[in-house]
């Protein structure tokens, strides 16, 4: 097939019409690449490299523009990838290079992340392995992440105790207050073991 025309569409990028029929739309960089002019001949196989070409480019750049909004594992940007450009091959291979040039980093993304979890939002291990395991971040890799902060979680526990619910432990024999804060504390992660151990923590030095 032949380029019939080739022609500035908007911006850096170019109207290629193949045949005096079908259109299809690449960017400077990628004509450039390819040596592409009016006349040039292309083979079929030859042409869905250059679309595999444009449409890499088109994914990769969608993927640094997500990017500076925020950071993402891998398992988001290709969910977010794959809606677009429906070729499993094409976003895994976006995502490699991505990987490759250090823009996404799932051991980065899950230390950010655990620490969100951990300091800012206070969440129990249970919860914020849960969290990093729904973004996309293997066990292991959000295990890692969490290690560091072993003693963070009881003091964060204590704290809370301390601070949003002591409103409602000025009463030990108030048992339905006392189930109120623990049911609590369980949806922030917190193990019976630990919230069990902390409350009678709490009464303890309430009576000194």
């Amino acid at each position: 097939m032949e380029i019939t025309s080739l022609t500035r569409y908007k911006g850096s990028t170019f109207e290629v019409e193949l045949d005096y029929q079908r259109k299809i739309y690449l960017h400077a960089d990628i004509i450039h690449d390819h040596s592409l002019r009016q006349g040039t001949q292309l083979e079929r196989d030859e042409l869905k490299r250059i679309i595999y070409a444009s449409n890499f480019r088109r994914a990769y750049q969608r993927a640094l523009y997500l990017l500076d909004y925020r950071d993402h594992s891998r398992k988001e940007m290709y969910d977010k990838l794959i809606d677009t450009y429906k070729s499993e091959a094409l976003c895994s291979a976006v995502l490699d290079k991505l990987e490759e040039n250090r823009f996404i980093d799932d051991e980065r993304y899950a230390e950010n992340m655990a620490r969100k979890l951990v300091v800012s939002k206070r969440f129990g291990r249970r919860r914020a392995l849960r969290e990093l395991v729904q973004k996309g971040i293997g066990r292991f890799t959000a295990e890692d992440a969490l290690a560091e902060y072993d003693d963070t979680f009881s003091e964060n526990l204590s704290e809370m105790l301390e601070t949003k619910y002591s409103r409602y432990l000025g009463d030990p024999t108030d048992r339905k207050s006392i189930e109120k804060v623990k049911s609590s504390l369980v949806r922030y992660g917190y193990s019976f073991d630990e919230i069990n151990r902390a409350v009678k923590g709490y009464f303890e030095n309430m009576e000194r």
